[in-house]
């Protein structure tokens, strides 16, 4: 009987993460949940999960974990590298957990002997920023299909003319927060360790990444506080310029990921969404016919508010010491109106197709918006 391929799952107590040990721990994989000693295992109570605590924000601590893994287990034959930051009090911290740890991590395991047969890094479409956003005249969009969308929900909820270009594998990255430009040195990172692993007549580092859009689904506490607010019969937008959004489901980020382990592809980066384009009422409009709110009060403010609102929020955040929902990174990524992005490499490359539409990921995602 062929030994059971082991995997580790950084940022295993986090929305994304709990979902990819779940998938791992269903495709009879070895799989150790990467984690801090302080994280919740709130979402992570299968009896076959192991647990492996890692402090990646020191180096030192990190070389010990792993020495220590090493000597009883060997190394993983697959790591999905999900841990980062999405919300921090200071820009500093983004660097450190989304890219200092990312650097000790795949330092220590090529310094360790331990370099997986694939490493995947979740990285986040945010890493390219606004481009693209001069409107152009409107064309078809060139979509990929999710499974089981009907022709009624295209023709409601998604944008069949489109004012804005598709972002692709060959636009220049120019994030505007800090979280992107921390996510982007983390890959131009990847990109030239296997340059210069290459060029020394090294084994490369089998690195992909995966830059997903809107991640959302049960457990994800941001789109569940747009769920809230249509509870309380109120839909909150901001800006008047056309905005067109993609979402994907977590389960097909999660499908997508595996997909790459499964075809052994590495040096690569791939864009992920479910194929549609949607208008920025798409989303607030599907939760509201969900949950079977009937009124809702649909209020769409200036940017400037927003900025205004986010400012305040962001100084108040510092005083007292918590992250907020609202600050200077939410409000560039808030005001972002272009957030196409080209997923055909996904398909052609590993096979993919999302099967979860907006409609269907919303229909899934409503018991437990209700619960929150």
């Amino acid at each position: 009987m062929a030994e059971k391929k082991k995997i580790l799952i950084t940022g295993a107590s986090g929305f994304i993460g709990s979902f990819l040990c779940d998938e791992a721990l269903r495709r009879g994989m070895s799989v150790w949940a990467g984690m801090r000693k302080s994280s919740s295992r709130k979402w992570l109570q299968n009896e076959w999960l192991q647990f492996c605590i890692l402090d990646m924000t020191k180096r030192g601590t990190l070389k010990q974990q792993l020495e220590k893994f090493k000597a009883k287990h060997g190394r993983w034959d697959v790591v999905v590298h999900a841990a980062g930051a999405t919300k921090c009090l200071r820009k500093e911290d983004f660097d450190l957990h989304n890219f200092q740890c990312t650097k000790n991590l795949v330092d220590l395991f090529i310094e360790l002997d331990m370099v997986p047969d694939s490493f995947i890094y979740v990285s986040s479409l945010s890493i390219l920023g606004p481009l693209r956003e001069q409107t152009v005249k409107p064309h078809d969009v060139a979509l990929l299909p999710g499974t089981g969308a009907s022709q009624n929900f295209i023709d409601t909820y998604t944008v069949k003319k489109s004012v804005y270009e598709q972002m692709t594998e060959l636009d220049e990255p120019r994030p505007n927060t800090a979280y992107g430009e921390s996510k982007l040195k983390s890959e131009k990172y990847l990109h030239r360790l296997a340059v210069e692993l290459e060029q020394a007549g090294k084994p490369k580092f089998p690195y992909v990444i995966f830059r997903p859009t809107g991640v959302y689904g049960p457990r994800e506490m941001d789109y569940a506080l747009m769920a809230k607010s249509i509870r309380q019969h109120v839909d909150f937008a901001v800006g008047y310029k056309p905005q067109e959004i993609t979402f994907v489901y977590v389960q097909d980020l999660v499908d997508a990921i595996f997909a790459a382990v499964d075809k052994g592809v590495s040096g690569r980066t791939y864009f992920v969404s479910d194929g549609f384009v949607y208008t920025s009422r798409s989303f607030s409009d599907l939760i509201q016919r969900q949950l079977g709110v009937k009124h809702v009060l649909h209020i769409t403010a200036p940017l400037w508010v927003l900025r205004c609102v986010s400012a305040v929020a962001e100084t108040f955040s510092r005083m007292i010491g918590k992250t907020s929902t609202l600050n200077g990174d939410k409000y560039k990524i808030m005001k972002q109106r272009n957030w196409q992005c080209d997923i055909t490499p996904l398909q052609r490359e590993l096979g993919f197709t999302p099967q979860w539409n907006l409609e269907r990921g919303v229909k899934a995602c409503a018991e437990w918006y209700k619960k929150v």
